[in-house]
């Protein structure tokens, strides 16, 4: 037996069979469904060409979720499984999947309690499609069978025939590894995945969205109080945070041409998640609109209510940089 399941047999399941299998608590979907997924490590349950219309499926273990009422199954597959693929379709191309696969005869109608690794045909069609997970099920691959393809005529390309379907799992708080397909929802605040690309991204809840990790929330505009805007030149106001720390850029002047900034003055409430906590200031010296009283030295106060106001030591400036404000909310 090469395929192996813990806590499917009634009886027979071996001592082998249960430290082969993946039986830890595993990555949560739900209140009681664990996901489904390849465990991670090598190249597991990897598929080869190994004949005109066969392929084999390489070693690995997996977990299968069945209904919530069922739970999830450890699957080990010890020895590689060889499949044959049937014979193309006289018209149309089809697409079949390769599959683990739980019988379980308490929760079905197959009478029987096996766990296996198979192919699930597709419909013939113009445009095919997969077929459908059956119950109990996790897709591995997807075989493109083109019409008329059969071992007399040359069989199947395998370098074009394959498409990676294993999608991956993990145990519990654990990072789960980019897989096939990204567009799964996480099961709680501060559960983790690597998107392949860009790194490690964290579920948040409230945004019912996985963000990057450490958080970065890319540049965004700075909502500016009424009367102030970009003067025309100088880049617009933004702020960007990454992790704790946020940086603030870009120049701010009166929108009425001619006019200065009042000391004082509010010119941005910074939203919630950017706000210091218990305030920031800020200080520096620019030789800008100055008389004969030397530089002038700008104060930048940030209140913990967010409200960002400019204070200025001699001459209203006529606008104000926010490029080099760096501070961190804790």
């Amino acid at each position: 037996m090469t395929v192996r399941a813990a806590w499917l047999l009634p009886e027979g399941q071996t001592r082998e069979d249960t430290r082969l299998a993946p039986v830890t608590p595993m990555a949560p979907e739900s209140e009681l469904r664990s996901r489904g997924g390849v465990i991670a490590g090598g190249d597991p349950l990897k598929a080869t060409g190994a004949g005109l219309m066969q392929l084999r499926i390489g070693t690995g273990r997996a977990i299968v979720q069945g209904t919530d009422a069922q739970g999830a199954y450890p699957i080990a597959v010890t020895s590689p499984e060889t499949l044959t693929v049937a014979d193309g379709d006289p018209q149309h191309s089809r697409i079949d999947s390769v599959m683990l696969r739980i019988y379980d005869g308490l929760y079905d109608t197959s009478e029987t309690t096996t766990a296996t690794v198979e192919i699930v045909q597709g419909a013939a069609a113009t445009t095919p499609v997969a077929p459908p997970l059956p119950p109990a099920s996790l897709r591995l691959w997807d075989v493109t069978v083109p019409a008329g393809v059969s071992a007399g005529v040359g069989g199947l390309d395998w370098s074009n025939a394959l498409a990676d379907r294993r999608r991956y799992t993990t145990a519990l708080g654990g990072i789960i590894p980019r897989g096939w397909g990204l567009a799964f929802d996480g099961a709680h605040d501060g559960q983790y995945r690597d998107d392949g690309a860009a790194g490690l991204q964290r579920w948040n809840s409230a945004a019912g969205a996985w963000l990057p990790y450490p958080y970065d929330s890319g540049w965004r505009p700075l909502a500016l109080t009424a009367g102030y805007g970009n003067p025309g030149h100088g880049m617009p106001a933004a702020w960007r945070r990454l992790g704790s720390m946020v940086m603030l850029r870009g120049r701010i002047a009166p929108t009425k041409t001619g006019t200065t900034i009042a000391n004082g003055a509010t010119i941005a409430t910074l939203p919630a998640d950017i706000r210091p906590a218990g305030g920031k200031e800020f200080a520096w010296a620019s030789p800008r609109d100055q008389t004969n009283k030397g530089p002038s030295v700008t104060r930048v106060e940030i209140n913990v209510g967010g409200t960002l106001r400019i204070f200025e030591s001699h001459d209203l400036p006529s606008w104000i940089s926010l490029d080099g404000v760096t501070y961190c909310t804790d």
